[in-house]
């Protein structure tokens, strides 16, 4: 498998894309205003707790207070120090554990998302390329997906020799990118995460909440220390000083890598050449074609996503089963690739065709399955209904591309849909009879769009004659070339 990495620089974004057999995999976009802040450390101030739902508000300096749960006080212990452990069941109620007006330090778990302030954690970890520093905890793990028992054991021991050389106050994890790391090269993450959480602690002491005491790497660094693994053939970028940086990033922390960042200077962009601001475009849309004439249809909610299957244009060249079979097949390719692509996250229900053969079904899920193994971000998915109904939950972290790059349509107000003119005229009928009913006026001015004032004068005419000659009262229309099809006023006069 063929994959690079394209890092695309402006004064205002970064964005980075990530092309696999020159095919758009996922999009990671940092705006200089607006940057991500999952894993920043702050001091934070204690100003409400809930006890019914064992939670806390922190005030961390953002524009909405910050989540924290009791679960994400507790003990942490995960596959790449990402992730809150389980919660303790013998863990006392956080009214014993934090009290009002109290200086904490927390760390971002997750972005705020929508109406939702950040989520925290207490347990703070520290990411190097190959280690997870974890300052409060003296657990030494290793990632599941280092497979190998030998490599697992090899690594624990030559991190537990270095925490007692070093007399290193805490634990780590090791990362699933230090799989084949040497000792130095472990070493020297430990010295780094060790000067980065002394740095820390010196803020900790000197700064008055609410403040931000460490802020991770940028974007584009972070894609080196996260993003690079061995699969990974180039690393292009099209800024001469952000390859400056990254080259001496990598020269520190990841030399093996330096041979395959490339600067690209051409004039044309670089994500025209690998056609990824079409496929970005194409992401936003409700409607993916399949290459076999079916397709797909997302549809992207608050409280989760929907994901349609159908055949559309694919016929097939046999049965009617083996139509749908190649159908769902070619779908539990592509709707994995659009999980990751589009960062959609939480809840997703996956509705698949029906097929009688319960062979297929289970073709389809281990091909869904095989798909999403490929993803960087923690999926699990639960087995096909007697619908053809898949649940699968997605860790969510940070904001869906849709909704960086979008907002709810002002027209409709995110609903996606408008009442037609005809309902319109219909409401303001009936705005009409309750006011008459309630003031004794001369008239009624009705202003509403062009659409809208052209249906009253049109097909609605005669009711609108029989409205007037009811009310006793002349109605007169204006068009208000600034309303939406939905807005409309009636005026007394």
């Amino acid at each position: 498998m063929s994959e690079e990495l394209l890092i695309n620089v402006t004064p205002q974004e970064t964005r980075v894309a990530a092309v696999e057999n020159g095919v758009l995999q996922e999009v990671h976009i940092e705006r200089t205003q607006c940057r991500g802040i999952v894993g920043n450390l702050y001091k934070g101030k204690v100003v409400r707790i809930l006890p019914g739902m064992q939670a806390a508000f922190i005030d961390i300096g953002l524009e909405r207070t910050a989540f924290l749960h009791a679960a994400d006080i507790g003990h942490r212990d995960d596959n790449d120090g990402n992730t809150p452990g389980k919660q303790d069941l013998t863990q006392p109620p956080i009214n014993e554990l934090l009290a009002e007006g109290q200086d904490l330090v927390v760390q971002v778990l997750k972005d705020p998302l929508g109406t939702k302030g950040a989520r925290l954690t207490t347990q703070a970890s520290i990411p190097a390329r190959h280690l997870v520093y974890l300052p409060a905890n003296t657990h030494i793990g290793v990632s599941q997906k280092i497979e190998l028992a030998e490599d697992r054991e090899r690594l624990r021991d030559i991190v537990a020799k270095l925490v007692d050389s070093e007399a290193v106050p805490g634990g780590f994890i090791v990362r699933t990118a230090a799989d084949s790391a040497a000792q130095d090269e472990l070493k020297l993450d430990v010295r780094f995460l060790i000067k980065v959480w002394q740095r820390a602690q010196e803020k900790i002491q000197n700064t008055t909440a609410p403040a931000l005491i460490h802020a991770d790497i940028p974007l584009a660094m972070r894609t080196m220390r996260d993003l690079v693994s061995d699969n990974v053939e180039k690393v292009r970028i099209d800024s001469k000083e952000t390859f400056d940086q990254a080259l001496a990033f990598a020269r520190d922390l990841i030399p093996e890598v330096v041979d395959r960042i490339e600067y690209y200077p051409g004039e044309r962009p670089i994500f025209d050449i690998y056609s990824v601001e079409d496929e970005i475009q194409r992401a936003l849309e409700n409607k993916v074609p399949l290459k076999s004439g079916g397709y797909l249809v997302v549809e992207q909610t608050e409280a989760m996503t929907t994901i349609d299957v159908n055949t559309g244009g694919f016929t097939g060249r046999k049965t009617l089963e083996e139509t749908l079979f190649k159908t769902n097949l070619e779908a539990a390719q592509a709707i994995a690739r659009q999980l990751r692509l589009r960062n959609i996250g939480g809840i997703i229900i996956i509705d698949f065709i029906d097929m009688e053969d319960a062979e297929h079904r289970r073709q389809v899920m281990r091909a869904l399955d095989k798909a999403l193994a490929k993803d960087r971000i923690k999926t699990f998915v639960t087995e096909m209904s007697a619908l053809g109904l898949v649940e699968v939950t997605r860790k969510r972290t940070r904001e869906s591309l849709e909704r960086v790059l979008c907002e709810p349509c002002p027209v409709c107000k995110g609903h996606g849909a408008l009442k037609t003119p005809q309902t319109v005229c219909y409401e303001i009928f009936r705005e009409i009879l309750r006011e008459a009913r309630q003031f004794d006026t001369e008239g009624f001015l009705v202003l509403a769009s062009q659409v809208v004032i052209d249906m009253l004068l049109d097909e609605e005419a005669t009711s609108l004659a029989d409205l007037q000659e009811f009310v006793g009262k002349p109605i007169h229309l204006q068009v208000e070339s600034m309303y939406q099809q939905e807005e409309h006023d009636v005026v007394l006069l």
